[in-house]
Order: C-alpha cells, then sequence, then structure tokens
C-alpha cells in the first residue's frame, strides 16, 4: 500500500515537543497510522487511499493551541514496516522518577526501578498519548491497590491493568473495542506473568456483566468518556474512584458535568503538556 509522508513544522511559543504530541492525536482521528517526531516538527504517514485534503483542512484549521501555526509538505513514499518504523523512532521508554520503567522489549533493561513493565506495542501506529498515559500511571503509583477490583477500560496495550496487577489488586479487567488492542493487551499480560487479568474486546455494553470497581481507569478520548460515564458510574462502589484521562485542560468543566448528572463528584486534577487527567468519586452512599 502506498502512503503520503507529511512533514509539519510550526511556528509558536509552545513546546516543538508538546505541539507533536497533541498534532499526532489529532492526526490519528482523521486515518493518519503512524507518526515520527523529532525537534523538527511531525512526520505523519496516511494511505493514499484515505486521504482527504478538506479533512486534513479542518483539522489544522481547529488545532487547540492557540498561536501555534503549523504548515507542512508531502510526498508520496512506497508501503514500509511500520511496525518497524514505530518502534525504532517513536515508542520510548517511559520513566517515573525510580518507581516505575515502562520500556519494550527490543529496549535495554535498566536497573533501580521498583517497578519494569514490558509493552510490546506491535502496531502500525502511534498515537502520542504520552502524557496521559504518564499522568495514568503517576496516580496509580500512589494507590494502595492492595485487595482492590480494578477496571482499565479502554486498556490498549493493558499497562495500567499490568500495573493494578502488580499492586497486587484482588481483580483487573481490562477492555478495549478495538481487536488489535485485545491481541496485545493479551501479550503484554503473557510477557509480565500477570495472566489472572481478564482481558474483554468491547465497549461499555460489557460493563453489566463485569461486576463491580473500587478503583475505574479510562484514559480514551473526550467524546466517548462523555458518553460513557453514564455506564461508568453504575459499576463504580460506592465510595470507590474513577480517573479520567485523554483530553484537554479545557475539557475538564463538561467532564465535570456529566459527572455530576451522575453522581460523580471531581476531587481533583492534574496536567501535564495540556492533557490532564481527573480523579472522580462515586458519592452516593460513599465516604471521602
Amino acid at each position: 500500500m502506498d502512503y503520503y509522508e507529511f512533514q509539519f513544522g510550526y511556528t509558536s511559543s509552545v513546546a516543538t515537543e508538546v505541539i507533536n504530541d497533541i498534532l499526532a492525536t489529532e492526526l490519528g482521528a482523521v486515518g493518519f497510522e503512524s507518526f515520527v517526531a523529532d525537534e523538527n516538527g511531525l512526520k505523519a504517514y496516511i494511505p493514499v487511499s484515505a486521504f482527504q485534503p478538506d479533512t486534513l483542512t479542518n483539522c489544522l484549521s481547529a488545532f487547540p493551541l492557540e498561536g501555534t501555526v503549523i504548515h507542512h509538505t508531502y510526498t508520496s513514499i512506497a508501503a514500509r514496516n511500520w511496525n518497524e518504523e514505530w518502534e525504532k523512532n517513536y515508542f520510548q521508554p517511559i520513566r517515573i522518577d525510580k518507581q516505575c520503567l515502562i520500556r519494550a522489549s527490543f529496549h535495554q533493561p535498566e536497573e533501580g526501578y521498583e517497578q519494569t513493565i514490558i509493552i510490546d506495542p506491535r502496531m502500525a501506529f502511534g498515537t502520542g498519548n504520552h502524557a496521559t498515559t504518564y499522568l495514568m500511571l503517576c496516580e496509580m503509583l500512589t494507590l494502595d491497590l492492595h485487595g482492590k477490583e480494578v477496571l482499565d477500560m479502554g486498556c490498549g496495550t493493558a499497562v495500567l491493568a499490568i500495573l493494578a496487577a502488580r499492586k497486587q489488586a484482588h481483580r483487573v479487567v481490562a477492555i478495549d473495542i478495538d481487536e488489535w488492542a485485545y491481541r496485545n493487551a493479551i501479550e503484554n499480560c503473557r510477557l509480565n506473568n500477570t495472566l489472572d487479568i481478564r482481558i474483554e474486546q468491547g465497549g461499555a455494553e460489557l460493563l453489566p456483566h463485569c461486576g463491580m470497581f473500587d478503583y475505574i481507569f479510562a484514559n480514551i478520548n473526550r467524546n466517548i468518556l462523555l458518553n460513557d460515564i453514564r455506564y461508568y458510574a453504575p459499576v463504580l462502589k460506592p465510595g470507590g474512584h474513577l480517573y479520567m484521562s485523554g483530553f484537554y485542560e479545557e475539557d475538564i468543566p463538561a467532564i465535570e458535568q456529566e459527572c455530576r448528572q451522575n453522581g460523580l463528584t471531581l476531587l481533583s486534577h492534574t496536567s501535564r503538556n495540556q492533557w490532564t487527567v481527573v480523579r472522580t468519586q462515586n458519592t452516593n452512599n460513599g465516604n471521602s
């Protein structure tokens, strides 16, 4: 399959790495499948058959960082090994102090971390969501999950589910609607010897059959979260906590409003590179 290779550059006061991260997410929503970021900007790849100029124009016009001017060029290229491209050029280890290291099997081992989780993405595209993954991991590392029941909703590689299992959660369920994510989650659980994690393929319609949870972690995107909060709330135990990420700081009011309508109280939020994670609680018969 032939692809277009786009080279995006910017005129902006915002750091290039921040723009790269957000732009990759926006482009991923309109058909781009692979990204390679560097200090000069972002290379992005889309099948020739999938490219729609008007869609790209609208995407760039609605870019959420005010004052950022995006310019680009593109050329046609032959198909290549996208897994190899992404792994070598985009996926980098995630380090959180000395508490946790997330690396792939092709990265060199590193000593001195309390937790090391191996994630082999096996994917043909990257969405640039390292900031949201980092935020969710930071939140999880502060929690005592021993004996708790945990849901990783929109699990992707299942890294959050694996960390929950490592932190001795009693029961962990990981759900993703995408077949690639489902298969990749199974593979990564094997790599980390966390075979007790229950992995399901599907969406929020599965939740009534999955029991109740002390903690729900949903790292997806704004629109899906706004639609699915009403499904998360009924399976969250009284006093239980729902953590959500995958959206921008400016989206917090909409998220908070939907939470209130479903008996959830927003307790706090943390941000990184324009992205945010919110912590909410089921306050129906629960205690803070």
